[in-house]
This record gives structure tokens, C-alpha cells and sequence, in this order.
């Protein structure tokens, strides 16, 4: 495995530890007397070098949330799906992830107690509206989901922004506050939190291409 190669695992293993708060990750390169590289980021001795400086902004799970290990579990587990679903509707997956993370933590049985189900916790009424019969079937979810992100995105003219606050609160509540972000601490805390699941996805998937 090349040094690069080895640097995304160690990225993509420090994003899923889903550390709080902004975070500096070093990557430090060593060559022994026959020529092996080492790469780390807790340099145990001298002769290591500075190789590589990332910085990046992480998030724990939410409280009550089952572990890490379990998240990357089920996201492994719906990823063809959501890949699916997004380039159908024209839709980044990176975001739909997104999406699917902030919503439900990847199960496909969760319920809100505003009585949204599934991976993308669809209202009653949306379900309806994109025809989804069986809220809790992740494929169904997901075009439903997907499709809803889509034409929110179309509506507000592309705004990343918007759409997510739309899909939090309802098109209309964004409507009625002149096109901006409704003045809801949920609904602002929402879009914050999609936006950096986005970003980390994001991360992911170019690592990943190199």
C-alpha cells in the first residue's frame, strides 16, 4: 500500500471517531535503516517528519445513539441504496448520507415522535405525496427521501442551505420567511449539523478516489 493510501485510512479513521469540536491531525513519516516507511500520528521516537496537516471539524453521535462501530455498520449495510436513490434523483450521494446520518443515524425503524419514519424520516404527508406506501422499507424511503431533497433543491435554485431547512421545517415555513433559514434554534441547529456530515462525507469520497 502507498503512503497515500495509507494516509486516507487514517483520515477516514479519525473522522468516524467522531470527536467533538475542530481537530489538527498530524501525519508523521519515518524511514528505518533497510528502507521501510512508517506513517503515524503519534511519533514514539526521533527521526520522524512532519508529513501532512489536516485540520478538520468532527461530531460525537447523538446522545443515546448506538455505538460507532454499529453506525458504520448500518451505513455500510444501506450505502448501495443511498448511492442508488441519490443518482436517480440527481442527487450528490455525499449529501443524501448526510441527510440519512442527521436523520436517523441509519436505521431504517426509527420513528420521531412527531411520527416521521424511516432512514430519512418521512412526514406522513410527504410519504403520501412521493407515494411511498411502506415508510420503514429503506428502498421506498429513500426514493421518497431523495425525491423531496431534489425538488426542494430545484425550488430554492440550488441553495444547499435552504433545501436542508425545508426539509427540516417544510417549504412553505421557509416561504414565509422571505426564502431564509426560519428562525427555529431546531431547524438552524439542523442545517449546522447536515452541513458538516456533508462536509465529512465529502472528505470520505475524495480520499477514497485517490
Amino acid at each position: 500500500m502507498n503512503s497515500r493510501a495509507l494516509i486516507a485510512g487514517m483520515i477516514t479513521a479519525w473522522l468516524s471517531l467522531g470527536l467533538a469540536g475542530p481537530s489538527l491531525a498530524d501525519v508523521f513519516k519515518y524511514r528505518d535503516a533497510q528502507g521501510h516507511i512508517y506513517l503515524t500520528d503519534k511519533p514514539m521516537k526521533g527521526g520522524y517528519r512532519l508529513l501532512k496537516r489536516y485540520r478538520f471539524k468532527t461530531t460525537r453521535p447523538r446522545a443515546g445513539g448506538a455505538s460507532l462501530a454499529a453506525l458504520r455498520q448500518r451505513k455500510a449495510r444501506y450505502a448501495p441504496l443511498i448511492d442508488a436513490a441519490a443518482r436517480e434523483a440527481g442527487v450528490q450521494p455525499a449529501l443524501v448520507h448526510a441527510v440519512v446520518r442527521a436523520e436517523s443515524a441509519y436505521r431504517a425503524d426509527a420513528v420521531s415522535s412527531k411520527g416521521a419514519r424511516g432512514l430519512m424520516q418521512l412526514m406522513p404527508a410527504t410519504a403520501r405525496r412521493f407515494d411511498v406506501t411502506h415508510p420503514n422499507d429503506p428502498r421506498q424511503n429513500l426514493r421518497g427521501g431523495t425525491r423531496y431533497l431534489s425538488d426542494l433543491l430545484d425550488l430554492f435554485g440550488g441553495d444547499l442551505r435552504l433545501a436542508l431547512a425545508a426539509y427540516n421545517a417544510g417549504e412553505n415555513a421557509v416561504i414565509s420567511y422571505g426564502n431564509r433559514i426560519p428562525p427555529y434554534p431546531e431547524t438552524r441547529e439542523y442545517v449546522r449539523k447536515v452541513l458538516r456530515f456533508y462536509r465529512q462525507a465529502q472528505v470520505g469520497d475524495q480520499l477514497a478516489q485517490r
